[in-house]
């Protein structure tokens, strides 16, 4: 049965605010969460995976993707497992699970966030800030492939050891944001060429997606409003 008109607007606006309301989780662990773990609060961890929890939560209600919730379940789980894994210290590849889980939390979250952002319905505030965390799970996306190449390779980059310690997650989400941002403070070098592709595609990325996204949602906006 076809939704009715009130139907499909109730499920925009809940949609509109989840965007929102995703956005404030993923900031929280990566500016909050991922920092307060660096300085050895181990418990930051189950705190994380909470609010992953939420964000699967919140995803499943935007999207009615089976694919995307089986990919951000697997990614959950893995999420859990690393976190028994270092309390009872059994498994060496910790790093390397939480790397591939969280680039499939970034690729699968920015494919339904992208969709819902740019989708039917008016151009709200909850979209624009639905498109902010596009650009946030971009830098995380990129994070966790400087972590897969750091990992693979021992110098790969300068300035950063990829073994299993509590605020590589702080260290490489800094590198990612240094990059997207094109700061470059230079205390992080990449060298392994690999490293230095993917650096620059990150920057490149980092400079056109908001002239693109601004472009778009004009246009979106401007075509809603031509008779």
């Amino acid at each position: 049965m076809a939704a009715k008109p009130n139907d499909e607007l109730q499920r925009f606006g809940l949609r509109d605010w989840l965007l929102t309301l995703l956005t404030v989780l993923l900031t929280l662990i990566v500016f909050v969460f991922a920092p307060l773990q660096a300085t050895g609060f181990f418990v930051v961890h189950a705190g994380a995976i909470t609010a992953l929890l939420a964000i699967t939560a919140s995803m499943a209600l935007i999207s009615t993707s089976k694919t995307a919730l089986v990919m951000m379940s697997i990614a959950l789980l893995a999420n859990i497992v690393v976190f028994v894994s270092r309390y009872y210290h059994f498994w060496p590849y910790n790093l390397h699970l939480l790397a591939v889980a969280w680039l499939i939390i970034a690729v699968t979250l920015g494919a339904v966030v992208t969709k819902a952002v740019f989708g039917p319905g008016y151009v709200t505030y909850h979209r624009i800030i639905g498109a902010v965390l596009v650009y946030l799970l971009i830098a995380v996306g990129f994070a966790c492939l400087f972590a897969l190449i750091g990992l693979s390779s021992d110098d790969a980059f300068k300035g950063v050891d990829f073994i299993d310690d509590r605020s590589l997650a702080s260290k490489v989400f800094y590198l990612s944001f240094a990059t997207l941002t094109t700061t470059g403070y230079g205390d992080v070098v990449p060298v392994h060429p690999w490293a230095r592709s993917l650096c620059n595609i990150e920057a490149i990325v980092g400079q056109l997606f908001p002239a693109t996204l601004l472009a778009r949602l004009v246009t979106l906006e401007l075509g809603r409003r031509t008779p």
